[in-house]
């Protein structure tokens, strides 16, 4: 083989692993909760990225579950059950084995869930799935019910803190609905002193970070401490691409100051780590 061929035949070899790996050499920061940043984790880790798991977000039990176990006991009364998160599904299915319901208890319900994740969550629990949007988002929940829900009672099952989207509208749309907590989220101070060090750190200091809810970029912005009144990125943020699941999270990321550098097509995990991927590319 002559050295020009053996030069083609290495390039051509460092494009194929390019290809297979394209964010090698890329240092990804993942801020889902603890027990969620695994499914992002391993997919980026798989392309060849070098992850740093700090959670912006901590996901606990409210400090009541009266008003969920009385909506649990009485799940006659609904039509509709509206779930728009994993974290509301395992937390209503935890207390739905607590009190023994069966599943029967749930079949005349029309159920719905804002994502493939939340409906495969739901679907694992032996329940089916009667309405996933066509976009991940409350908006869309809202289009693909306003129809179905004329004189209906829905129950929507959801955290302590989240936007009024879906019961203000199904509500002008007729329906009568009871919002429930069954989780909330808060900021894990744990994080902070690692946050503001790998930051500091140029041989750790992320190239990406991903945002994966309106919590998560809120709980970051306090987990640094840093708020910009003029609507840009701070200056000890500059230099980092911040990647958001969809709409709805990056609104939240310009309203404080940060700005959007990737958002995903489709507004899922899979959808984000293919916008990671085409950025660069």
């Amino acid at each position: 083989m002559t050295s020009v061929a053996r030069t083609r035949l290495s390039a051509k070899r460092r494009e194929t692993r390019k290809s297979a790996k394209p964010l090698a050499g890329t240092r990804v920061l993942v801020g889902r909760a603890k027990h969620q940043a695994g499914s992002l984790s391993k997919e980026l880790r798989k392309l060849g990225a070098d992850i740093l798991e700090i959670p912006f977000i901590e996901i606990r039990r409210p400090r009541s579950y009266l008003p969920l176990d009385t909506v649990l006991k009485n799940l006659t009364s609904y039509d509709w059950l509206v779930l728009t998160s994993v974290n509301g599904v395992e937390a209503m299915w935890e207390r739905v084995g607590r009190w023994q319901i069966s599943k029967k208890a749930l079949r005349h319900l029309r159920i719905a869930a804002i994502g493939p994740a939340t409906k495969k969550a739901i679907e694992k629990h032996g329940v089916r799935v009667d309405v996933v949007p066509e976009e991940y988002v409350a908006e869309s929940v809202v289009k693909s019910l306003r129809r179905l829900v004329k004189g209906k009672r829905i129950l929507l099952v959801r955290a302590k803190v989240a936007r009024d989207v879906i019961p203000n509208e199904l509500c002008k749309a007729g329906a009568v609905v009871d919002v429930v907590e069954a989780y909330e989220t808060v900021v894990p101070n744990s994080s902070r002193m690692r946050l503001r060090a790998v930051l500091k750190d140029a041989r750790k200091r992320p190239h990406v970070v991903t945002f994966t809810s309106s919590s998560t970029v809120k709980n970051f912005v306090e987990l640094l401490g840093v708020r910009s009144r003029e609507r840009k990125r701070p200056a000890a943020l500059q230099g980092i691409t911040f990647a958001s699941i969809g709409p709805v999270t990056s609104t939240t990321l310009r309203d404080l100051g940060l700005g959007v550098d990737i958002q995903a097509k489709q507004f899922s995990i899979p959808g984000l780590v293919a916008a990671i991927v085409a950025r660069a590319k």
